[in-house]
């Protein structure tokens, strides 16, 4: 489990990286400023809706995103604390897809009682359900309990800003999104922050070490002492 010290550096810097990515994945979603490299075609562009409009809709979403964020935060220490008293990834993983299939069976079941929406075609919806059993369950809480076990949640929980501007320019990549300046600069600031708890991170891992090395030789000194004294 993470510990904190305000009196370390590192604790510090970890904090201040952490808050510095949030506020560069703010920036990408809220600000998005001039585009970059677009050209305008239309002489009399759409007017944008107005937001005030719709001042329900983001309240109820920025409740369910804020709860649904809760969750995750939660869920990540939960299983920090889990592996900590039972070190296997993939027996917690099989426990978390078994009952997750459960739930959702039991949600779906009552959400949909259409016998024919459960029929599956060999086409791409197949392929999305498996993909998504696969690769979006197995592969994902596999690599996230394990980097969990390994280094901690909070360099599991750093990498969610780094994904949000991932998306971002895979959309201008491979889905003709336009690239705006609040992208580049959203990110400019995930990967400060980014870099600041990764650094952070290394430098906690390498005084534990040096910790563990100067205990196990105290150890070593002392136990010759306790067999002469024994002997004598």
């Amino acid at each position: 489990m993470e510990k904190l010290d305000w009196r370390s550096s590192r604790s510090r810097i970890k904090i201040m990286g952490t808050l510095v990515s949030v506020s560069g994945a703010l920036t990408i979603t809220l600000y998005k400023g001039p585009a970059i490299g677009a050209i305008t075609t239309q002489s009399n562009p759409e007017p944008i809706p107005s937001i005030m409009s719709t001042t329900n809709s983001w309240i109820i979403g920025g409740l369910f995103l804020v709860t649904a964020d809760l969750c995750v935060s939660i869920f990540t220490t939960l299983q920090a604390a889990i592996l900590k008293e039972y070190p296997s990834e993939m027996a917690m993983v099989s426990f978390l897809c078994l009952f997750g299939t459960i739930q959702s069976s039991i949600v779906s079941l009552i959400a949909e009682r259409n016998p024919n929406a459960w029929k599956l075609r060999p086409d791409i919806e197949l392929i999305s359900i498996i993909y998504s059993a696969v690769v979006g369950s197995v592969v994902t809480f596999g690599v996230t309990a394990w980097c969990i076990h390994k280094k901690g949640p909070v360099f599991v929980a750093i990498f969610k800003p780094v994904g949000i501007a991932t998306a971002a320019f895979l959309g201008v990549i491979f889905l003709g999104d336009t690239l705006h300046a609040g992208s580049i600069v959203g990110a400019i600031i995930i990967v400060a922050g980014f870099y600041g708890v990764i650094w952070a991170q290394s430098k906690e891992d390498e005084h534990s070490k040096v910790n563990r090395r100067r205990n196990l030789q105290s150890m070593s000194q002392k136990a010759p002492l306790l067999e002469s004294h024994m002997n004598a």
